[in-house]
Protein backbone atom coordinates (compact mmCIF):
# COMPACT_ATOMS: atom_id res chain seq x y z
CA UNK A 1 0.00 0.00 0.00
CA UNK A 2 1.59 3.30 -1.07
CA UNK A 3 0.68 6.80 0.11
CA UNK A 4 2.31 9.65 -1.78
CA UNK A 5 1.48 13.08 -0.31
CA UNK A 6 1.68 16.05 -2.66
CA UNK A 7 3.77 19.08 -1.78
CA UNK A 8 0.88 21.33 -2.78
CA UNK A 9 -2.82 20.55 -2.72
CA UNK A 10 -6.17 22.32 -3.20
CA UNK A 11 -9.30 21.50 -1.21
CA UNK A 12 -12.90 22.70 -1.32
CA UNK A 13 -14.59 21.46 1.86
CA UNK A 14 -14.23 22.46 5.51
CA UNK A 15 -12.01 19.48 6.38
CA UNK A 16 -8.77 18.26 4.78
CA UNK A 17 -8.92 14.54 3.99
CA UNK A 18 -5.89 12.46 3.16
CA UNK A 19 -7.37 11.46 -0.19
CA UNK A 20 -7.44 15.15 -1.25
CA UNK A 21 -3.74 15.75 -0.65
CA UNK A 22 -2.23 12.35 -1.47
CA UNK A 23 -2.24 9.62 -4.09
CA UNK A 24 -3.18 6.28 -2.46
CA UNK A 25 -2.68 2.96 -4.24
CA UNK A 26 -3.13 -0.62 -3.09
CA UNK A 27 -5.07 -3.83 -3.60
CA UNK A 28 -6.93 -3.65 -0.28
CA UNK A 29 -9.85 -1.47 -1.38
CA UNK A 30 -11.30 -1.24 2.13
CA UNK A 31 -8.02 0.12 3.49
CA UNK A 32 -7.68 2.51 0.53
CA UNK A 33 -11.14 3.91 1.24
CA UNK A 34 -10.34 4.25 4.95
CA UNK A 35 -7.09 6.07 4.23
CA UNK A 36 -8.76 8.49 1.81
CA UNK A 37 -11.38 9.47 4.42
CA UNK A 38 -8.95 10.16 7.25
CA UNK A 39 -9.36 13.82 8.34
CA UNK A 40 -5.97 15.49 8.60
CA UNK A 41 -7.29 18.83 9.90
CA UNK A 42 -9.47 21.86 9.27
CA UNK A 43 -9.29 23.58 5.91
CA UNK A 44 -8.11 27.19 5.73
CA UNK A 45 -10.56 29.94 4.83
CA UNK A 46 -11.46 30.29 1.12
CA UNK A 47 -8.52 31.73 -0.80
CA UNK A 48 -6.14 31.10 2.15
CA UNK A 49 -3.45 28.45 2.71
CA UNK A 50 -2.02 26.49 5.62
CA UNK A 51 1.03 24.28 6.02
CA UNK A 52 0.97 20.76 7.49
CA UNK A 53 4.18 19.02 8.59
CA UNK A 54 4.96 15.40 7.74
CA UNK A 55 5.13 14.34 11.40
CA UNK A 56 1.60 15.63 11.96
CA UNK A 57 0.32 13.60 8.99
CA UNK A 58 1.95 10.45 10.44
CA UNK A 59 0.37 11.24 13.82
CA UNK A 60 -3.09 11.46 12.25
CA UNK A 61 -2.55 8.06 10.60
CA UNK A 62 -1.59 6.49 13.94
CA UNK A 63 -4.58 8.11 15.67
CA UNK A 64 -6.80 6.37 13.12
CA UNK A 65 -5.20 2.99 13.93
CA UNK A 66 -3.13 2.76 10.76
CA UNK A 67 0.06 0.67 11.03
CA UNK A 68 2.71 2.74 9.30
CA UNK A 69 4.88 -0.34 8.78
CA UNK A 70 2.44 -1.70 6.18
CA UNK A 71 2.58 1.54 4.17
CA UNK A 72 5.10 2.92 1.73
CA UNK A 73 4.97 6.59 2.74
CA UNK A 74 6.25 9.48 0.65
CA UNK A 75 5.66 12.73 2.56
CA UNK A 76 7.43 16.06 1.96
CA UNK A 77 8.69 18.01 4.97
CA UNK A 78 5.61 20.23 4.77
CA UNK A 79 2.50 20.35 2.64
CA UNK A 80 0.86 23.58 1.46
CA UNK A 81 -2.92 23.23 1.43
CA UNK A 82 -4.96 25.97 -0.28
CA UNK A 83 -8.74 26.33 -0.08
CA UNK A 84 -10.43 26.89 -3.44
CA UNK A 85 -12.65 29.96 -3.51
CA UNK A 86 -15.10 32.02 -5.50
CA UNK A 87 -14.45 35.76 -5.63
CA UNK A 88 -17.56 37.88 -5.92
CA UNK A 89 -16.73 40.75 -8.28
CA UNK A 90 -17.53 44.43 -7.69
CA UNK A 91 -20.03 44.33 -10.57
CA UNK A 92 -21.82 41.37 -8.96
CA UNK A 93 -22.10 43.19 -5.62
CA UNK A 94 -23.38 46.31 -7.36
CA UNK A 95 -25.94 44.25 -9.30
CA UNK A 96 -27.16 42.63 -6.07
CA UNK A 97 -27.73 46.08 -4.54
CA UNK A 98 -29.31 47.56 -7.69
CA UNK A 99 -31.67 44.59 -8.10
CA UNK A 100 -32.75 45.02 -4.49
CA UNK A 101 -33.35 48.77 -4.76
CA UNK A 102 -35.19 48.68 -8.07
CA UNK A 103 -37.13 45.57 -7.05
CA UNK A 104 -38.84 47.37 -4.18
CA UNK A 105 -42.03 49.38 -4.68
CA UNK A 106 -40.57 51.80 -2.13
CA UNK A 107 -38.46 53.28 -4.93
CA UNK A 108 -39.72 54.41 -8.32
CA UNK A 109 -37.04 53.49 -10.85
CA UNK A 110 -37.91 56.47 -13.06
CA UNK A 111 -37.27 58.94 -10.21
CA UNK A 112 -34.45 57.14 -8.41
CA UNK A 113 -30.73 57.39 -9.08
CA UNK A 114 -28.09 55.26 -7.40
CA UNK A 115 -25.10 57.54 -6.99
CA UNK A 116 -22.59 55.44 -5.09
CA UNK A 117 -22.27 51.88 -3.73
CA UNK A 118 -19.52 51.28 -1.17
CA UNK A 119 -18.33 48.13 0.64
CA UNK A 120 -15.03 47.30 2.41
CA UNK A 121 -13.59 44.55 0.15
CA UNK A 122 -14.60 41.81 -2.25
CA UNK A 123 -15.61 38.64 -0.38
CA UNK A 124 -13.98 35.25 -1.01
CA UNK A 125 -16.51 32.44 -0.71
CA UNK A 126 -16.16 28.65 -0.69
CA UNK A 127 -16.82 26.69 -3.89
CA UNK A 128 -20.35 25.73 -2.95
CA UNK A 129 -23.85 26.69 -3.98
CA UNK A 130 -23.86 30.39 -3.14
CA UNK A 131 -27.06 32.30 -2.41
CA UNK A 132 -27.63 35.60 -0.65
CA UNK A 133 -30.20 37.77 1.07
CA UNK A 134 -30.23 41.47 1.87
CA UNK A 135 -31.07 42.83 5.30
CA UNK A 136 -32.16 46.50 5.24
CA UNK A 137 -31.89 48.84 8.27
CA UNK A 138 -34.74 48.71 10.78
CA UNK A 139 -35.60 52.34 10.06
CA UNK A 140 -35.23 53.53 6.50
CA UNK A 141 -36.42 56.76 4.91
CA UNK A 142 -35.40 55.65 1.44
CA UNK A 143 -33.20 58.60 0.62
CA UNK A 144 -29.59 59.64 1.19
CA UNK A 145 -26.98 57.13 2.38
CA UNK A 146 -28.56 53.79 3.32
CA UNK A 147 -26.70 50.88 4.99
CA UNK A 148 -27.44 47.37 3.72
CA UNK A 149 -26.15 43.98 4.88
CA UNK A 150 -25.59 41.29 2.23
CA UNK A 151 -25.65 37.85 3.84
CA UNK A 152 -24.01 35.09 1.75
CA UNK A 153 -25.06 31.49 2.26
CA UNK A 154 -22.97 28.48 1.22
CA UNK A 155 -25.13 25.40 0.58
CA UNK A 156 -27.90 27.10 2.50
CA UNK A 157 -25.83 27.89 5.61
CA UNK A 158 -24.59 31.30 6.76
CA UNK A 159 -21.04 31.99 5.65
CA UNK A 160 -20.32 35.73 5.46
CA UNK A 161 -21.94 39.13 5.91
CA UNK A 162 -20.84 42.06 3.79
CA UNK A 163 -21.85 45.55 4.90
CA UNK A 164 -22.50 47.98 2.08
CA UNK A 165 -23.78 51.53 1.81
CA UNK A 166 -25.70 52.97 -1.10
CA UNK A 167 -26.37 56.64 -1.78
CA UNK A 168 -29.83 57.16 -3.25
CA UNK A 169 -31.07 60.31 -4.95
CA UNK A 170 -34.80 60.86 -5.37
CA UNK A 171 -36.11 63.29 -7.99
CA UNK A 172 -39.56 64.85 -7.63
CA UNK A 173 -41.59 67.68 -9.04
CA UNK A 174 -41.60 70.49 -6.45
CA UNK A 175 -43.24 73.91 -6.33
CA UNK A 176 -40.74 76.72 -6.99
CA UNK A 177 -41.29 80.48 -7.03
CA UNK A 178 -40.95 82.17 -10.42
CA UNK A 179 -40.29 85.62 -8.95
CA UNK A 180 -39.81 87.34 -5.60
CA UNK A 181 -42.92 87.30 -3.40
CA UNK A 182 -43.48 89.93 -0.73
CA UNK A 183 -44.70 89.09 2.75
CA UNK A 184 -48.43 88.20 2.91
CA UNK A 185 -48.73 88.13 -0.89
CA UNK A 186 -51.47 85.72 -2.01
CA UNK A 187 -49.97 83.14 -4.36
CA UNK A 188 -51.37 83.18 -7.89
CA UNK A 189 -50.85 80.75 -10.76
CA UNK A 190 -48.20 82.94 -12.41
CA UNK A 191 -46.14 83.22 -9.21
CA UNK A 192 -44.98 79.58 -9.10
CA UNK A 193 -43.96 76.68 -11.32
CA UNK A 194 -43.29 72.94 -11.06
CA UNK A 195 -39.66 71.85 -11.35
CA UNK A 196 -38.09 68.38 -11.09
CA UNK A 197 -35.28 68.40 -8.53
CA UNK A 198 -33.08 66.15 -6.44
CA UNK A 199 -34.80 66.25 -3.04
CA UNK A 200 -32.09 64.28 -1.19
CA UNK A 201 -30.96 67.27 0.86
CA UNK A 202 -34.24 69.17 0.94
CA UNK A 203 -36.43 69.38 4.08
CA UNK A 204 -39.34 66.98 4.59
CA UNK A 205 -42.02 69.68 4.32
CA UNK A 206 -41.35 70.70 0.70
CA UNK A 207 -44.54 71.12 -1.36
CA UNK A 208 -44.99 68.79 -4.33
CA UNK A 209 -48.54 69.71 -5.37
CA UNK A 210 -49.31 72.91 -7.29
CA UNK A 211 -52.83 73.12 -5.82
CA UNK A 212 -51.48 73.16 -2.26
CA UNK A 213 -50.18 76.74 -2.65
CA UNK A 214 -52.70 78.53 -4.85
CA UNK A 215 -54.86 80.95 -2.86
CA UNK A 216 -52.58 80.84 0.17
CA UNK A 217 -50.17 83.61 1.13
CA UNK A 218 -46.48 83.66 1.95
CA UNK A 219 -45.60 84.32 5.57
CA UNK A 220 -42.37 86.21 4.75
CA UNK A 221 -40.46 87.68 1.82
CA UNK A 222 -39.33 84.93 -0.55
CA UNK A 223 -36.81 85.21 -3.39
CA UNK A 224 -37.30 83.79 -6.89
CA UNK A 225 -36.39 80.12 -7.58
CA UNK A 226 -37.05 79.08 -3.98
CA UNK A 227 -38.58 75.66 -3.24
CA UNK A 228 -41.73 76.32 -1.22
CA UNK A 229 -42.18 74.60 2.13
CA UNK A 230 -45.28 74.14 4.23
CA UNK A 231 -43.85 76.52 6.82
CA UNK A 232 -43.49 79.30 4.26
CA UNK A 233 -47.20 79.61 3.46
CA UNK A 234 -50.52 79.95 5.25
CA UNK A 235 -54.17 80.53 4.56
CA UNK A 236 -54.94 84.25 4.46
CA UNK A 237 -57.25 85.41 7.26
CA UNK A 238 -60.96 85.31 6.46
CA UNK A 239 -61.65 88.25 8.77
CA UNK A 240 -59.54 91.29 9.57
CA UNK A 241 -59.51 93.84 12.36
CA UNK A 242 -62.43 96.24 11.93
CA UNK A 243 -64.59 93.84 9.85
CA UNK A 244 -68.26 93.68 10.72
CA UNK A 245 -69.47 90.10 11.13
CA UNK A 246 -72.52 88.19 12.27
CA UNK A 247 -72.08 86.65 15.73
CA UNK A 248 -73.96 83.36 16.07
CA UNK A 249 -74.65 81.63 19.37
CA UNK A 250 -76.84 78.55 19.19
CA UNK A 251 -77.82 75.40 21.02
CA UNK A 252 -80.32 72.65 20.28
CA UNK A 253 -83.22 74.80 21.48
CA UNK A 254 -82.25 78.37 20.59
CA UNK A 255 -80.22 80.55 18.28
CA UNK A 256 -79.09 84.11 18.99
CA UNK A 257 -77.43 86.44 16.47
CA UNK A 258 -75.92 89.88 16.74
CA UNK A 259 -73.59 92.13 14.81
CA UNK A 260 -70.00 92.36 15.95
CA UNK A 261 -66.71 94.02 15.11
CA UNK A 262 -63.58 91.90 14.73
CA UNK A 263 -60.66 93.07 16.87
CA UNK A 264 -58.05 90.62 15.52
CA UNK A 265 -57.49 88.93 12.16
CA UNK A 266 -58.32 85.24 12.04
CA UNK A 267 -58.46 82.22 9.70
CA UNK A 268 -61.18 79.61 9.42
CA UNK A 269 -61.50 77.74 12.70
CA UNK A 270 -59.45 80.22 14.75
CA UNK A 271 -60.85 81.98 17.84
CA UNK A 272 -60.79 85.78 17.58
CA UNK A 273 -61.81 88.68 19.82
CA UNK A 274 -65.06 90.34 18.75
CA UNK A 275 -67.02 93.31 20.20
CA UNK A 276 -70.79 92.80 20.35
CA UNK A 277 -72.10 96.02 18.80
CA UNK A 278 -75.39 95.72 20.72
CA UNK A 279 -73.96 95.26 24.22
CA UNK A 280 -70.45 96.60 23.59
CA UNK A 281 -69.11 93.49 25.34
CA UNK A 282 -65.92 91.70 24.23
CA UNK A 283 -66.27 88.00 23.46
CA UNK A 284 -64.27 85.25 21.77
CA UNK A 285 -65.77 83.50 18.78
CA UNK A 286 -64.59 81.01 16.17
CA UNK A 287 -64.29 82.10 12.51
CA UNK A 288 -66.77 80.28 10.24
CA UNK A 289 -66.35 82.32 7.06
CA UNK A 290 -65.59 85.90 6.03
CA UNK A 291 -68.99 87.09 7.33
CA UNK A 292 -69.67 84.85 10.34
CA UNK A 293 -68.20 83.97 13.69
CA UNK A 294 -69.64 81.46 16.14
CA UNK A 295 -69.59 81.43 19.93
CA UNK A 296 -68.73 78.06 21.49
CA UNK A 297 -71.17 76.94 24.18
Amino acid sequence: MSVSVNEKAFVEKNEIKLGEIAGIKGEDHVLVRKLKNIVIGKSPLPGKSRYIGNEYIKLRLKQNNIDLVQLVLTIPEKVKVTRNSIEISRKEIEKIVLDYIYGKEFWDKNNTRIKNIQFPKLPLLPKKRITYKIIPPKVMNGIGTIPLSIVFLADGEFYKKVKATVKIQIFKEVVVTKKPLGRYRTIAHDDVMMQKMDITNLPNDIITNFKDVLGKRVRRNIWAKVVLRAGYIEFPPLVKRGDTVLIVAESEKMKITALGEVRKAGRRGERVKVINLNSNKRIFARVVDENTVKVDF
